[in-house]
């Protein structure tokens, strides 16, 4: 008995004193895994701090100082803006070139092949806005949007200039034949025309009637009904309309001569020549007359330059003096032969 109570008694201590142990090893973890996560969040923390507060710092130091991407960044900008004034000068200086071969062109080239101003509708329309919008907003808008526009103007000018070179290289192989074909006579005799009376031509004239713009696109000539009319530039017949109010200019002529001109005769009495027919400078090919929207007889007669009702006027000019010509302008004005 003493020997099972003996065993017993140990057993007992023995397994309180493992129990003890294990709950001791609990504890013992429990402390270090408390510790360990201590630590852990105290590490964090100092690396969060440590983020902020050198976040902090570089921000302070951006706002006062220029970091060295800044810094980059600053010479690029500064590089790029030089650039741009280096191309503005280059441009500006093509253009000057490209504005005396311009100059030279239309009063140089063109007067010894009796040619107007070369002119290309729509070639100055303003481009649209969206064109620069994707610059709008940059902060070298004003300088970049500035040397695209130059650079425009000058390929706009660069390009009527190509065109009339194109031009004038075929002049050139024709001249002979341009000599003959340009208007370049009275096409009536002066002496027929009634007190040096020509109403002249405006583009702009004001409707006195309508009270609105209503071009006048030639200039009249006040003279005697039958009156010879002369062509005033070898041409071929385009059209002869000997009837009709032909949309007020009555009887008419047009003449075709090449190279860009025609010219147009109306309020006729008499038309003598028939379409197709070819006629030669200083053929009488009508007589003046009163039909159509006319008040009174006279001429009404059109130079036309590649579609483009241009000043007759100055196609008198080659046969008479300055002093002539100049009086000659002098006695221009509003036309009173046509109804309104």
């Amino acid at each position: 008995m003493r020997q099972k109570a003996h065993r017993f008694g140990t057993e007992t201590l023995r397994a309180g004193a493992e129990e003890l142990t294990h709950e001791a090893q609990v504890l013992t973890h429990d402390v270090i895994s408390v510790a360990f996560r201590l630590k852990t969040y105290r590490l964090i923390r100092k690396i969060i701090l440590g983020f902020i507060l050198v976040s902090i710092a570089n921000v302070v130091f951006s706002y006062f100082f220029y970091t060295p991407k800044m810094y980059r960044i600053l010479r690029d900008n500064r590089e790029t803006v030089i650039r741009y004034r280096i191309l503005q000068d280059r441009i500006r200086t093509a253009q000057q070139q490209v504005d005396e071969i311009r100059h030279r062109d239309n009063y140089v080239y063109r007067s010894l092949f009796s040619t107007d101003t070369l002119s290309i509708p729509g070639v100055w329309m303003p481009y649209p806005e969206s064109k620069y919008a994707s610059m709008s907003d940059d902060e070298y808008a004003p300088l970049m949007i500035g040397t695209w526009q130059q650079i425009d103007a000058l390929a706009r000018t660069l390009y009527l200039e190509s065109v009339s070179m194109d031009e004038l290289q075929q002049l050139s192989k024709n001249k002979e034949q341009l000599a003959t074909a340009v208007p370049a006579i009275w096409p009536i005799d002066r002496k027929a025309l009634h007190n040096n009376h020509i109403g002249a031509f405006n583009p702009r004239r004001f409707h006195p009637v309508l009270h609105r713009v209503v071009a006048h696109e030639g200039i009249d000539l006040g003279s005697d009904r039958g009156t010879p009319v002369y062509a005033t530039g070898d041409a071929t017949v385009e059209m002869a309309d000997d009837k009709g109010y032909n949309g007020g200019y009555g009887h008419q002529v047009l003449l075709n001569h090449g190279f860009g001109y025609k010219t147009r005769y109306a309020h006729l009495s008499d038309v003598l020549v028939h379409v197709g027919d070819t006629v030669k400078r200083g053929q009488i090919i009508a007589r003046v007359g009163n039909t159509g929207r006319s008040t009174g007889p006279h001429l009404h007669y059109e130079v036309i330059h590649k579609g483009i009702p241009v000043n007759p006027i100055n196609y008198f000019n080659r046969n008479m003096s300055a002093e002539e010509y100049e009086k000659l302008m002098e006695n221009l004005r509003e036309t009173n032969f046509e109804k309104y």
